[in-house]
């Protein structure tokens, strides 16, 4: 067996950093967002899927690949929701095998209720220490890691995209 590629003292540093910021962060956005609306990450996450969409309508299987989460745990979530009014499941019209999760009155206006008190949770734990560089940096730094992860390709982030414009001499 080949000898580990042990971390060198940066990529442990960032290593401890990076798990420290998910866990903490995720965390802090997770509790202020339930005291602020009585929604978890997991609602919240699947609401704003749901009203992303001209229709308020997704397929289990793409809901459950958009909001990363196994096919099992979202029907799970969806059931949760089901029964508090959020979301409804209704037969694939296409095919009939599968279901589509389905965004309900109740559920947009609960999710309407709870943006601007999760953005301001978001600007104040992580937006807001950072400069506009290093968000930047964060989203090309998340992408490439996800691009792996996923084999999905990523978008420039808006200064980048600023600067690929051709300007007018």
């Amino acid at each position: 067996m080949p000898e580990p590629r042990w971390l060198t003292a940066e990529e442990m540093r960032a290593w401890r950093g990076y798990l420290g910021l998910v866990r903490l962060l995720e965390d802090r956005l997770g509790r202020d967002l339930q005291e602020q609306s009585g929604l978890s990450m997991a609602d919240y996450e699947v609401l704003v899927r749901l009203s992303d969409t001209a229709t308020r309508r997704i397929r289990m299987s793409e809901l459950a690949q958009l909001a990363m989460v196994s096919k099992s745990r979202l029907s799970h979530q969806v059931s949760r929701m089901e029964a508090r009014g959020l979301v409804r499941r209704e037969a694939c019209p296409e095919d009939g095998r599968g279901s589509v999760a389905v965004l309900t009155g109740p559920g947009y206006a609960a999710l309407v209720a709870a943006a601007p008190g999760h953005v301001d949770s978001v600007r104040r734990h992580l937006l807001d220490q950072l400069t506009a560089e290093q968000v930047c940096s964060l989203g090309r730094l998340a992408e490439a890691v996800l691009d792996q992860l996923t084999g999905e390709g990523a978008a420039p982030c808006a200064a980048e995209a600023d600067a690929l414009q051709p300007v007018d001499e």
